[in-house]
């Protein structure tokens, strides 16, 4: 053999043994690659780092509910603070006819009483005849200012009548807020413990502030015939101040925070995606939204908190938490 066909065998053979090494390194890809392909589309996690596949969550185990952002009416609303009062309209004050001494007293606070009823029994100084003192409205005694014997005269307010089939509800305005609050406007009333609650209207405004508190009275009168509402008892009340018309809401529950954004979970082919949103205005129950979501997508509504751990299992190192 010459030295340029022993130089060309060992060529061949060093070139054979780089094309053996080249095909063991693609087996070796293309397995790895097939292994990681068929893990990606068996784990719902490893389809794309910030989507919940489908399959990961059972909607009806974890109650899940998706419904569609789209137009929606925002009620704009001003929260008050307020105290039920009785109606002054329909209170008595009862004083003695002449000055006497008080033979006998017939009821109690928290009597009920019929127009003309006797409340007490007082004997005049004059003629030292008793007279009865009545009660000129139907109602109840909320205070009582006599006693068995006592000396009394004309200006003694003996008893206060008040029929409590309606109460005022008197609320603080501030005066940032005065311009906004209107007679008219429809209120919400609730008790600070949650019952009861009534809807009424604003009927007057004061055209004056107090002194003291900085705040303005806005009434409400409140039909009360079952008794409900307790003349001292502290009310929380909303005031409907507008209306608004928006392009897009959601429901506040299917707003979370994630990181430093505002999301909500849009439902795709492929899962539930987080989707950050800007808010704009609110009341109770909506939300407006804007930003990367538009009217008919669908969101997680209810159960979002689910789709937010599995999102947050996710991003542990291993991606599965275990």
């Amino acid at each position: 053999m010459t030295y340029g066909t022993a130089k060309s065998a060992f060529k061949f053979q060093v070139l054979g043994f780089m094309a053996l090494i080249l095909t063991a390194c693609s087996v070796s890809d293309w397995g790895a690659e097939e292994k990681s392909e068929h893990a990606r589309h068996n784990d719902p996690h490893m389809e794309h780092s910030d989507i919940v596949g489908l399959e990961a969550i059972d909607s009806e185990e974890f109650a899940l509910e998706v419904a569609a952002a789209g137009p929606a009416i925002i009620e704009n609303i001003l929260a008050l603070t307020g105290e039920i009062r009785p109606n002054d309209d329909h209170v008595a004050h009862i004083v003695p006819r002449y000055g006497g001494i008080v033979k006998r007293t017939d009821k109690q606070v928290g009597d009920g009483v019929r127009s003309g009823e006797t409340l007490a029994v007082i004997e005049s100084s004059r003629s030292l005849t008793p007279y009865a003192l009545k009660t000129m409205i139907d109602g109840v005694v909320i205070e009582k200012h006599v006693t068995l014997g006592e000396a009394v005269d004309a200006n003694t307010q003996a008893f206060v009548v008040a029929d409590l089939s309606t109460v005022w509800v008197d609320l603080d305005v501030y005066m940032r807020d005065l311009h906004r609050v209107k007679a008219g406007q429809t209120v919400l009333v609730e008790a600070i413990h949650g019952m009861p609650r009534a809807e009424g209207v604003i009927s007057y405004v004061a055209p004056v502030v107090d002194p003291k508190t900085r705040t303005a009275t806005a009434r409400v009168v409140l039909e009360n015939t079952i008794g409900l509402w307790h003349p001292g008892m502290f009310t929380v009340a909303k005031v409907l101040i507008g209306r608004s018309e928006v392009k897009s809401a959601v429901p506040k529950s299917a707003i979370y925070s994630m990181g430093n954004e505002t999301v909500v979970f849009v439902v795709g082919s492929h899962g539930y995606k987080p989707r950050p949103v800007t808010l704009g205005l609110r009341d109770d129950y909506h939300a407006e939204v804007t930003g990367q979501i538009k009217p008919g997508e669908n969101v997680v509504v209810a159960g979002g908190f689910t789709v937010k751990s599995e999102l947050m299992r996710a991003e542990l190192p291993d991606g599965h938490g275990h």
